[in-house]
């Protein structure tokens, strides 16, 4: 299942959905009278369950909660047959959105995530996303919570067509403009980016779990700042005749470690590329070579505070010559394996290859 990073107007859609139940009782309650809009909504809850199921092979919880409140407000609308109450219960069902939109906007239990969860599957959320769906959920707060108070006040001082109006009509036009204005916004800021580096298309990456296998898809910007992201990339250790180790010293643009000296190549494997593929790619993008005769080393996960990588490594032997892509090296040249020992833990080499360089000794490749 591709991991999809949800934008607001995609929060917002789903959990409006999640919410149908309530709101064909409510609206067919108001058109039909209340044993109609029981009959509605109930239908309206199986109905939806069903389909959840069939879809998602689940028991929908939520959607189990929506349909006994329904009948349990229905009910005893019919048992008291008081109009107030019936006014006053749109409101109600309002103050539960109300509280748990209040619940994730100002508390630690991410409540709507865990309601998304429901189209989304087990979707990593990015910190980026989680802090936008509680800025969210801030909004939809203070929105309903008005919206709710505003029922309240029409049911005791305003007209039935005025309190109809306001329970019903307005709830949609609200989230009409909601959904609006997040387009727009969207919209603005999406010419306002600036393009990507690779012909304004952003970088796509496989997310797997330990072992290798799919879990899904990230946009680069996605993985980068997310270590629950694990995706795969290779590295390549190229060695001279004279058993020297060639190494990269990372460009100053770089995001991570600029200046650092690293492994000889190393790079992402693109969604849907094979290992193979991202290895002889980045090997002729990098240094310029023909990376056909190396041979697999290992695979190891390389965690750090940015980003989770599932490393393949090879090793191969190449004494040169080699074509820099001076956009990601600054410069490179072979070193004296003593030579580099010598400056372990001096700040010269990047983390990743410190811990990749201990790896190549464990397992006698130098």
């Amino acid at each position: 299942m591709p991991v999809h990073i949800p934008d607001k107007n995609t929060i917002l859609k789903n959990f409006a959905i999640g919410l149908i139940p309530l709101f064909a009782f409510i609206l067919a309650d108001e058109l039909y009278g209340t044993e109609t809009g029981l009959l509605v909504g109930i239908l309206s809850g199986v109905a939806y369950a069903v389909y959840y199921y069939i879809r998602f092979r689940q028991v929908e919880k939520f959607i189990l909660f929506d349909t006994a409140l329904i009948i349990v407000l229905g009910g005893i609308s019919l048992l008291l047959n008081n109009e107030i109450f019936f006014k006053l219960k749109p409101a109600l069902v309002e103050l539960i959105l109300v509280a748990l939109v209040g619940i994730h906007a100002f508390s630690d239990k991410p409540i709507l995530t865990m309601m998304g969860k429901r189209y989304m599957g087990d979707m990593p959320t990015a910190p980026a996303q989680a802090e936008m769906l509680k800025k969210l959920s801030r909004l939809l707060f203070v929105v309903l919570l008005g919206h709710t108070a505003l029922i309240v006040y029409s049911a005791w001082f305003w007209s039935k067509e005025a309190w109809a109006f306001i329970s019903g009509g307005l709830f949609y036009i609200l989230f009409a403009i909601i959904f609006i204005g997040q387009w727009i916004y969207l919209r603005i800021k999406k010419k306002a980016a600036p393009r990507a580096m690779h012909n304004a298309q952003e970088e796509w990456f496989d997310i797997v779990d330990e072992s290798g296998k799919i879990q899904g898809r990230a946009p680069r910007s996605a993985v980068h700042g997310n270590p629950e992201l694990l995706h795969p990339t290779v590295h390549l250790h190229v060695f001279n005749r004279r058993g020297q180790l060639y190494l990269q010293k990372r460009a100053s643009n770089k995001d991570l470690f600029p200046g650092k000296w690293d492994t000889a190549v190393g790079g992402h494997i693109a969604s849907g590329e094979s290992v193979e593929q991202a290895l002889l790619r980045e090997a002729e993008e990098e240094l310029g070579i023909d990376a056909s005769r190396a041979r697999p080393l290992y695979r190891y996960i390389m965690r750090n505070s940015y980003e989770s990588e599932l490393v393949h490594t090879f090793k191969m032997l190449h004494n040169g010559p080699f074509r820099l892509n001076r956009e990601e090296i600054e410069e490179g040249r072979f070193w004296n394996i003593f030579e580099i020992k010598r400056m372990l833990g001096k700040d010269i080499f990047t983390p990743n290859f410190e811990q990749e360089f201990a790896m190549l000794e464990k397992t006698g490749a130098i």
